[in-house]
């Protein structure tokens, strides 16, 4: 059986600007300010129809988890801030490295150092595995410390934290562990909540949101025949 992509209709502008809305909305009613969370507009599974949409509508910030869609959109618009969500793949990053502004899923220092190789001084979050379960990308909570302190003398500007709620669990508890750790490190971003559970990461406290199906609607399907 082949394995085929039906891909979603593009979005106009327009309808980017009434979804993005919608997702400020929901900010706000969650008890945040809309104006000082940043919206980080997620593009895996579409096109570069929805990159124009979501410069059109005025988000800079965009984000790929994988690296050959990230090279087939960047550099994208002037202005485009680039966000890399994948794991890390150590032998992909002289690759990835003209095209990121900011690693949001470092988990290893090893993945740090790759980094600092191509792309000294760079600006990295530490991505926060809250669930320990084996595959999940992430580093265990406890030692978060250690990796922030080891990137920095790598000469990185570690900004902030990221994390995944986990699938089915309680996203309001790993969301409120992750800001409490950004906190006891002095961290000012964290990047928590998608389009389905943003409300709770900004109860928790949250400066970045990354959505993609709450500003473009559903990704494709993958279909077998």
């Amino acid at each position: 059986m082949t394995t085929i992509s039906t891909s979603p209709p593009s979005c106009a502008s327009d309808e980017v600007a009434a979804r993005l809305a919608d997702v400020r909305r929901r900010i706000a009613q969650a008890g945040g300010d809309p104006l000082r969370i940043r919206i980080l507009a997620v593009t895996k599974g579409f096109g570069p129809d929805e990159v124009r949409a979501a410069r059109e509508v005025g988000l800079t910030d965009l984000g790929e988890n994988y690296i050959e869609e990230l090279r087939a959109k960047a550099p994208g618009p002037e202005g485009t801030r680039w966000h890399f969500l994948g794991a890390v793949q150590r032998n992909k990053v002289h690759v990835l490295a003209p095209l990121v502004d900011v690693w949001q899923s470092v988990s290893r220092a090893a993945e740090g150092a790759r980094i600092a190789q191509f792309a000294p001084g760079a600006t990295v979050l530490v991505q926060v595995d809250h669930s320990g379960l084996a595959g999940r990308n992430g580093c265990a909570p406890s030692e978060v410390p250690a990796l922030v302190e080891g990137l920095r003398e790598m000469g990185l500007a570690v900004e902030g934290l990221m994390t995944v709620a986990p699938l089915g669990g309680d996203a309001s508890s790993t969301f409120a562990e992750v800001a409490r750790l950004a906190d006891e490190l002095g961290l000012a971003e964290r990047s928590m909540g998608m389009s389905d559970d943003l409300e709770a990461a900004v109860a928790a406290g949250t400066t970045m949101v990354r959505v993609g199906r709450a500003l473009f609607g559903e990704r494709a399907r993958r279909n077998r025949m």
